[in-house]
């Protein structure tokens, strides 16, 4: 282990727990969050932290959210994309964007695809759940009042084409 450099083991690390939201959280400032972490007792906590807290020049400031944690901010945007997929608006929206790749593509099996992927998320591998979130997530803005996250049409229609795919028979096999 210790012939190992010590940036090659964080990378090593990184991989194994990556951040769902790297590159895409944002606080109010612009500035992107970081991720990190803790460890106490054994146990590992994830955050994302704002760059003004790691740069050490965060006075005192109500408007900025200081740090979340990853657990927390991850479940409340994939649990948002989840449900938004539900939305008969972002269905009809996301089938549009669709059809230009796929233009037999009918509306009802646009929803019949964004439905799957309710229970096929907790099966897929971490690394395939940040592709998803990475293609379908633009950004996500956090400030004390909430998180504003912004959808990307585009990964949408190329999500439905996935799921479009994969068999029902499969998926039920897979429940």
């Amino acid at each position: 282990m210790l012939q190992v450099s010590p940036r090659v083991r964080a990378n090593q690390n990184r991989a194994q727990t990556p951040a769902l939201l790297k590159g895409l959280i944002f606080g109010l400032d612009g500035r992107a969050l970081s991720p990190t972490h803790a460890r106490k007792n054994g146990r590992l906590y994830r955050y994302y932290v704002a760059q003004r807290v790691l740069k050490g020049d965060a006075a005192v400031d109500d408007s900025m959210v200081r740090r979340v944690s990853a657990a927390e901010i991850e479940a409340a945007v994939v649990d948002q994309v989840r449900a938004l997929l539900r939305q008969p608006e972002i269905v009809v929206g996301t089938w549009r964007a669709a059809r230009r790749d796929a233009p037999d593509l009918t509306e009802g099996e646009t929803q019949d695809a964004l439905h799957r992927l309710d229970p096929l998320w907790e099966h897929l591998f971490p690394a395939e759940q940040a592709r998803i979130v990475r293609s379908l997530v633009e950004r996500v803005v956090v400030g004390p009042a909430g998180a504003d996250i912004r959808l990307r049409l585009e990964g949408l229609g190329g999500l439905v084409r996935d799921l479009t795919a994969i068999r029902p028979v499969a998926l039920r096999a897979a429940a």
